[in-house]
Formats: structure tokens, C-alpha cells, sequence
């Protein structure tokens, strides 16, 4: 089973190397369901992905940082956010 960072990994690839999925993938930014139509765009074209594998996927970082600090416990730092794989995934697309 490909875990969902290489999922997302060879997506970034392949955007890499086609500007039309680069733009498109890109263009899901102004859509009303964006995460959605980024995991339909990615499924199209052969990167089986859902809504729930990238909400999971920064869920699951989330939590391991806040375990790895302190001990997790009622001690660890509040982080102020949590990991977006959406977002993170633009960021890398256009950098």
C-alpha cells in the first residue's frame, strides 16, 4: 500500500513535469470544494486519492508532534494549527 505522502510526492512529480495538471491542479485554489476537486484531478489522472486520505494525513502529523512533545501529556504545547497536506501541497507546487 503507497502511504499518502508518496501519493502526494509523485503527484508533485508529475505536476512538475506537465504545466496543464500544474495549472489545474493550481486552479482548485478558487473552487468552492477545493480539496475535493484536487483529490478527483489527482485520481484522473492515475493518484487514487480522497478527502479523508488528506484530512487523515495532517490529522495523523498533527498528532505525532503533540505526542513527541513532553510526552504528549497535559504539558505538551498547544499548537496553534494543523497540518493542511492541501495547502502544504500548493506551497511546494509553486515554490
Amino acid at each position: 500500500m503507497i502511504m499518502i505522502t508518496e501519493k502526494l510526492d509523485k503527484l508533485l512529480e508529475m505536476a512538475k513535469e506537465n504545466p496543464a495538471l500544474k495549472e489545474e491542479l493550481l486552479s482548485t485554489r478558487k473552487s468552492a470544494n477545493p480539496v475535493s476537486d484536487f483529490c478527483d484531478i489527482a485520481t484522473k489522472n492515475g493518484i487514487e486519492l480522497t478527502v479523508m486520505d488528506i484530512i487523515n494525513q495532517g490529522e495523523e502529523f498533527y498528532a505525532e508532534i503533540k505526542r513527541s512533545t513532553n510526552g504528549g501529556g497535559e504539558n505538551s504545547p498547544d499548537l496553534d494549527f494543523q497540518n493542511d497536506e492541501y495547502s502544504i501541497f500548493m506551497m511546494r507546487l509553486e515554490g
